[in-house]
């Protein structure tokens, strides 16, 4: 059996001597019974223990994100064009923020998210929220990028020090923050004086003109095209989408504006949804006064039945109400609808467009 010898400073190198080490004349006892004498093991099954490392998947010593510290400009470059332009199924939500942390302000973002999902049928598979914190945004942004086809990240990206988004995810990607001119110029164009802010001037060098160009420093990549990384949606907006890694979205915190900014990137999607006509998934609603101890075999049967054309039966007790709801959701809509009949009667319900719709005095009792 020939071995060959990986370089030196590799840790493969260190973990193949590591092995070579266990093949030494000194072998060590092996005790097969503690009541007996200990035996030697022969050389012909150490070799065999080191084949047998050998040809396993060695430790990930490097993340394997594309900033890996060995990842050079082109390759980084070459898969964030394919990120960029692969199929969207699977999607993740990243808030950033101490305030949502900390209880201050109420994230209706990830919400509104899921809608946006869920209308065109990408599969939202994470939520996550974390503070304002360096490590943590760069950790998550390259597990998330890695893991998903499109991430949208909320907050952070104001005139303030505590705003380090752009920063953070910059270094995450072994990218420099750049001021990018066009940006620059809608800013000017388009931003309003504040109040407290009378004698501004762009033309002066303060504290506030540098606040404010702050906003439109970008994680940039010089190897991509500016069209890819930095997106405009609305023309009335100076705030662009900043593109990194070819999935990251960054958008800022404010409601209103993620919610206009999505809005007004999803032409730019659609071509590259498993259907690109944007029909996205299906929910069908039904009310039921039944208390879901007494439905849950039922379902249980139903979930079966329907798991291979990809349907999901849901369940949801509503605390302080007379009626729970009962939901199919899926993308095969002929086939929800001619369960349709057989769901009501088996729940004893009947199918509803709105939650609550039917509400009247009582409670389930199983809440």
């Amino acid at each position: 059996m020939s071995i060959t010898s990986p370089s030196q400073n590799t840790p493969k190198y260190r973990y193949v001597m590591i092995l070579l080490s266990f093949t030494k004349s000194t072998t060590p006892l092996r005790t097969v019974n503690p009541h007996l004498e200990p035996q030697r093991t022969p050389m012909f099954s150490r070799l065999n223990l080191l084949a047998r490392h050998l040809s396993r998947p060695l430790p990930n010593y490097l993340h394997n994100s594309a900033a890996s510290a060995g990842l050079t400009a082109a390759p980084r470059a070459a898969m964030a064009q394919e990120r960029s332009k692969r199929t969207i199924n699977t999607a993740a939500c990243l808030i950033i923020g101490d305030e949502v942390l900390g209880g201050k302000t109420v994230d209706t973002n990830s919400a509104w998210f899921a809608k946006y999902c869920f209308s065109m049928g990408i599969n939202l598979k994470r939520i996550e929220v974390i503070a304002d914190d360096e490590d943590e945004i760069i950790e998550a942004v390259r597990r998330l990028s890695d893991k998903f086809d499109f991430v949208a990240t909320s907050g952070g990206i104001g005139p303030t020090h505590d705003d380090i988004t752009y920063q953070s995810i910059a270094r995450a990607f072994n990218l420099p923050l750049v001021l990018h001119e066009p940006a620059l110029e809608k800013m000017k164009k388009l931003s309003k004086p504040h109040p407290g802010q009378k004698n501004f001037s762009w033309d002066e060098d303060t504290p506030a003109r540098k606040a404010k160009m702050r906003m439109i420093e970008l994680p940039y990549d010089k190897d991509l095209p500016d069209e890819d990384q930095v997106i405009f949606v609305a023309e009335d907006l100076w705030v662009p989408i900043n593109v990194v890694n070819g999935n990251i979205h960054i958008f800022p915190g404010i409601p209103r504006l993620f919610e206009k900014m999505l809005s007004g990137l999803k032409p730019q999607l659609l071509p590259r949804l498993t259907d690109p006509e944007g029909k996205g998934v299906h929910r069908v609603l039904f009310s039921t006064p039944m208390p879901e101890s007494e439905v849950a075999g039922y379902l249980t049967e139903l979930a079966a039945k329907v798991k291979d054309k990809g349907i999901n039966v849901g369940s949801y007790p509503r605390w302080g109400k007379s009626r729970n709801t009962v939901t199919l959701v899926g993308r095969d809509k002929d086939y929800m609808e001619s369960l349709v009949a057989e769901v009501a009667e088996n729940v004893n319900g009947k199918r509803i467009q709105v939650e609550g719709e039917d509400d009247d005095e009582g409670s389930d009792k199983d809440t």
